[in-house]
């Protein structure tokens, strides 16, 4: 199976406001929260893996049933190092796929291939609105500052909470808890924007309306449907 295991069925790039977030249904937004990779930055593994390893190889990594690659970035992203993750893969899955794991965490910067266009203006546009920009992200502590190096978009949000340093982990509603708790902000003021939409399921839990994230014309077309001041779509 390719991708994080325990996906449930959602459309993209519409506003779902389901739990606790049905409470908010409708009011304005005044703080947009982000996650990282594939909304603001690109993340693909598979192209840390070109140089070294055949299509089908990392087609069978890039499946979790195989190599169990996704549990283990799950575990990274919890506050678990490379090394048990790996050691963790090498039980479980076998030497190749550690000694893979192993080459992906050593050239972890080739999978961020760019920002997502739109995002940078997007941000921009937010913040001139009087929008809070905020950052919450599944990923590795070890990482994480190679992103923020690479990715200057990040640097432009107003705070973040990244997972492996509070060892929390979305879609769990714990670290939506917190990122409100560390953001100052009340839940029924925010939307979250994710590609995966369990993480959705997990905002909503706590009281946040979400959007699955995939077209970034329709994402401003929506915040400006919800009242958000910033520039249309020409």
């Amino acid at each position: 199976m390719k991708g994080w295991p325990g996906e449930p069925e959602m459309d993209y790039d519409v506003m779902v406001a389901d739990d606790a977030a049905a409470a908010a249904a409708g009011r304005p937004i005044e703080n947009v929260i982000f996650d990282f990779g594939n909304v603001l930055i690109y993340w693909d593994p598979a192209a840390v893996l070109v140089p070294r390893y055949s299509e089908r190889t990392v087609e069978q990594f890039l499946d979790n049933d195989i190599s169990g690659f996704y549990d283990a970035n799950d575990m990274m992203d919890g506050g678990a190092s490379h090394e048990e993750a790996i050691a963790w893969m090498r039980r479980t899955h076998g030497d190749e796929w550690a000694d893979i794991l192993e080459y992906y965490v050593a050239n972890f910067r080739d999978s961020l291939v760019g920002v997502v266009p739109g995002a940078r203006v997007l941000v921009n546009d937010l913040k001139a609105a009087g929008v809070g920009v905020w950052g919450l992200s599944n990923w590795e502590r070890e990482l994480y500052p190679i992103a923020e190096e690479c990715c200057p978009i990040l640097q432009q949000l107003d705070g973040k909470v990244v997972s492996g340093y509070v060892r929390l982990r979305k879609p769990h509603r714990d670290i939506y808890e917190y990122a409100l708790r560390e953001f100052g902000i009340d839940p029924s003021t925010a939307v979250f924007i994710d590609d995966k939409a369990m993480n959705i399921v997990g905002a909503n839990a706590a009281g946040i309306r979400g959007v699955r994230f995939s077209d970034p014309r329709r994402l401003r077309e929506l915040l400006i449907e919800a009242g958000v001041n910033i520039p249309a779509v020409a």
